[in-house]
């Protein structure tokens, strides 16, 4: 075991981090990559992670793992939408204050998104704690 792994774990058991980080971090070492690269590295997965706060033995976790594939397919399939629908999409989204022309979203402006997005933690309310990363 590798100094960088035995600090990993040394982190998780003391409760620095979540069994989550730690396996991102040792995914990371495995595999030769430092955290923060996507640039240099093609992510695979948008990750979204809800943790309630320690104190609260009944919060839920939530865990959800998004294909990147997924979702350029989905901007691909967005093409194939008639004009006229797209024009009713987007009035209605401007009409709830969401400026967003999907027809004029591209795969490059995706990969910018998630590498903006990347390690995005909000905390809600002080309940729980919402992380955004790629993987």
């Amino acid at each position: 075991m590798s100094e960088e792994q035995r600090k990993i774990l040394e982190m998780l058991v003391s409760g620095k981090i979540t069994i989550d980080d730690a396996e991102r971090l040792l995914g990371a070492l495995s595999s030769g990559q430092s955290t923060g690269e996507t640039g240099k590295t093609k992510v695979k997965y948008l990750r979204v992670v809800v943790e309630p706060d320690l104190g609260d033995e009944k919060g839920e976790r939530v865990n959800v793992r998004v294909p990147l594939k997924l979702i350029r397919a989905g901007l691909k399939l967005a093409s194939f939408i008639p004009k006229d629908a797209q024009t009713k999409v987007n009035e209605a989204l401007n009409e709830k204050g969401i400026n967003l022309d999907f027809s004029q979203i591209k795969a490059e402006d995706l990969d910018e998104l998630v590498e903006q997005l990347n390690d995005l933690t909000v905390d809600v309310e002080g309940k729980e704690k919402v992380r955004v990363f790629c993987e």
